[in-house]
């Protein structure tokens, strides 16, 4: 089966959830989770992804990310190989801690962010409470479902508001949110004109859920398992990635097809090439200051050589690493304008390249 294709967009919302490899624990403690927090909040403000909320369980996390720069997939890449490195050497492990690809899914309308988000922050409540129930079985107008006791949801109540690895404390007021998370949008889903009046709505949009005993399904919607939204933009968004698919794999040919890059040149060639053409033995001139012998050599040994600043000092007298750069960037001036020195640095290169090719 093709795996399901995946949708990257500007300002794209999207629900990601990671499960760890063959049902086994991603977190196996409290410094587990701290630490996957400590990565999550430093690597969402570096590649520029929003967290709206997340959920930590024990075989699996969820995520509502916001990505201004369709970058999903190497921002979820980043968090998993960071944390994974971290959590294998913590115990003793080794290969992959993730089971296969994330899931992802594009949300395209802001209620069903909303419900997404409360799906989401009920997911302890609901592994906790077998009474919850996700899909609303049995319910109807004539026979409608009979709720939980008082005790049951104050049992629920108490999970949803003290779980300690999930957004929905800091979301709903009951404890100050960290710089990190973007607490405001979700807040402002839930209508209201002040900001207290926004946290009241969210507590009680997710809370009513548990009062009742039921979750709403917000996959009714999805499209393809990767976009819950209108057929309509479903057919858009996936008409753009398979369009995007297609010129990366063009891309990707084309790039193989091209003859492979040459190998780079030997400081030892560079050099015996410059003594050739001026004449001159290196050691004369390899010190002396705005030689275009010295310069000509330095600017081979970074371009044509692919040698480090540092690698370069190693080998020319009198110079730092400031000497060394400004060397390279005079060369490419004296060329643009010194005609003659063009056309004789021009056979240089051109003998360079016959090196290079009976190599």
């Amino acid at each position: 089966m093709a795996r399901p294709i995946r949708i990257e967009v500007p300002g794209g919302k999207y629900y990601v959830t990671v499960r760890g490899k063959n049902g086994l624990p991603i977190f196996q403690g409290e410094q587990d989770r701290v630490h996957f927090l400590d990565s999550l909040s430093r690597i969402s403000p570096r590649v520029g992804v929003r967290v709206h909320a997340y959920v930590l369980m024990d075989d699996h996390y969820h995520l509502l990310v916001e990505t201004p720069e369709a970058n999903l997939s190497r921002s979820i890449r980043s968090l998993n190989v960071s944390y994974g490195r971290w959590f294998n050497r913590r115990h003793r492990r080794s290969g992959a801690f993730v089971q296969g690809r994330f899931k992802a899914i594009l949300i395209a309308d802001e209620r069903d962010l909303q419900r997404v988000a409360r799906y989401m922050h009920l997911n302890p409540v609901a592994v906790k409470s077998p009474w919850l129930d996700r899909k609303r079985r049995g319910a109807s107008a004539s026979n409608p479902v009979q709720g939980p006791s008082s005790n049951v949801v104050g049992r629920g109540l108490e999970i949803l508001r003290q779980y300690p690895w999930s957004s929905y404390r800091a979301a709903a007021g009951y404890r100050k949110p960290p710089g990190w998370l973007w607490v405001k949008a979700l807040r402002a889903l839930c209508g209201g004109r002040s900001e207290v009046e926004r946290i009241k709505g969210l507590r009680q949009y997710t809370e009513e859920a548990v009062r009742e005993g039921l979750i709403d399904d917000p996959w009714e919607g999805l499209v393809r398992g990767v976009i819950l939204g209108s057929k309509k933009y479903a057919r858009q968004q996936l008409k753009y990635a398979q369009q995007h698919v297609k010129q990366r794999q063009r891309d990707q040919r084309k790039k193989a097809l091209q003859p492979p890059p040459p190998e780079p040149l030997k400081w030892e060639q560079i050099v015996k090439a410059i003594e050739q053409a001026k004449g001159e033995r290196w050691a004369s001139f390899q010190s002396r200051h705005g030689d275009w012998g010295r310069d000509a050599a330095l600017w081979l040994g970074r371009r044509r050589g692919r040698m480090r600043i540092a690698a370069l000092l190693a080998r020319v007298k009198g110079c730092n690493y400031g000497a060394v750069a400004q060397a390279v960037s005079r060369f490419d001036k004296r060329l643009a304008e010194d005609r003659e020195l063009a056309k004789q640095f021009a056979k240089i290169q051109k003998e360079l390249s016959q090196f290079q090719r009976q190599r």
